[in-house]
């Protein structure tokens, strides 16, 4: 009968114990809102820059994303892309492009640890973008945008395999 209680007592403990270990996460990091205003007021100071343009709206250093956006005048004949370790989610802001998807880069160069680039391509497809579109390039996935006339504006929500 001792031995009983022993084992139920010890049974008692380890259950509270193992209920007690776990708790619900903290934040990483602080949340952002962005209005529709302030994205326009940030689209509207890269399109008064030369050139095509960028800037991050929500800080990527410590972070498995960065959120950005993206302005170009006039792109054209940009190295063909893929990420080892993070994918891509673009928003259309504004204006037209063209997104080459797919494929096989060709002779590739890793520029970085896990970042690909390449002149050509064998294989993919070319898809006109524009406004309201959301498009998902997953890691691994050749990627090219090219963008000419009116400009266009985009935001875009990378996200990383682990923190930067």
């Amino acid at each position: 009968m001792k031995i009983l209680g022993i084992l139920i007592a010890i049974f008692c403990a380890v259950t509270v114990g193992l209920g007690q270990a776990r708790q619900p996460s903290s934040p990483s990091s602080p949340f952002y809102i962005k209005s529709k205003a302030q994205i326009e007021e940030i689209s509207k100071e890269l399109e008064k820059q030369k050139g095509n343009q960028n800037k991050d709206i929500v800080p990527a250093k410590g972070a498995q994303m960065r959120v950005a956006v993206f302005h170009d005048e006039d792109r054209k004949d940009d190295l063909y892309e893929l990420h080892d370790n993070s994918d891509d989610i673009y928003y259309v802001l504004d204006g037209e492009a063209t997104l080459a998807l797919g494929g096989e880069l060709v002779e590739p160069n890793e520029i970085s640890p896990g970042e690909w680039r390449s002149k050509t391509v064998k294989g993919g497809n070319p898809f006109v973008i524009k406004k309201g579109d959301l498009i998902v390039v997953p890691r691994g996935t050749v990627h090219q945008r090219t963008a000419a006339g009116d400009g266009f504006s985009m935001i875009l929500i990378k996200v990383f395999a682990t923190k930067q």
